[in-house]
């Protein structure tokens, strides 16, 4: 009988647990939708088929215009359409990654930077940086809890003439910073203007 008890009450001890955790999933999903769509809503150019970081051709039009075009190896070029601040403290930069050669690119590990905790989460952009001159800064792409980079992720290949989109979250410089130099491992670096 003892342990018959002890497997049901076991059993209702992980069916608590299960459910918690279904719960808090549901509540910090719920939480973070909304103020991802809250700060599009209110740019001040609408963005279309950005917020996807998906390989292939962009199929929707190309309204958004291009800030800086960056070049990289093998016919790789990144055109940055857009730098957002938003009320949360965040700087996010977007953009269309292109491979104009004739044959398939593949992009470099260099991109991924060099820490640990960040590479083992496979490609992705998180070794760009953002440096302000002026206030003798360098800022990262920000990580999540278990080190994986704001950034798109899961990108090593672009097929021939295809794009993708391309986003990376910083934390934003101070209110008077209004220039930054993007800087991207294996492309060349840009000036960005913040509004």
């Amino acid at each position: 009988m003892n342990a018959r008890y002890a497997r049901k009450t076991r059993s209702g001890v992980v069916a608590v647990a299960i459910t918690s955790v279904a719960l808090f999933v549901a509540g910090c999903g719920g939480e973070e939708k909304p103020s991802e769509n809250k700060p599009t809503s209110t740019g001040a150019a609408p963005q279309q088929g950005t917020s996807s970081p998906t390989q292939g051709s962009q199929g929707t039009g190309e309204p958004a215009e291009t800030l800086a075009l960056v070049r990289g190896q093998k016919g790789l070029e990144f055109a940055i359409t857009s730098v957002e601040r938003d009320a949360g403290g965040f700087l996010t930069i977007k953009g269309q990654l292109k491979n104009g050669s004739d044959s398939a690119a593949a992009i470099s590990s260099q991109t991924s930077g060099d820490e640990t905790e960040v590479m083992k989460h496979g490609s992705s952009f998180g070794g760009a940086t953002l440096v302000d001159a002026v206030g003798k800064k360098r800022y990262y792409v920000l990580r999540d809890t278990d080190g994986r980079p704001l950034t798109t992720t899961g990108l090593s290949v672009l097929k021939p003439k295809a794009t993708a989109a391309v986003f990376m979250q910083f934390p934003a410089p101070p209110a008077n910073t209004i220039e930054v130099s993007f800087q991207l491992p294996t492309f060349e670096p840009a000036t960005l203007k913040l509004s």
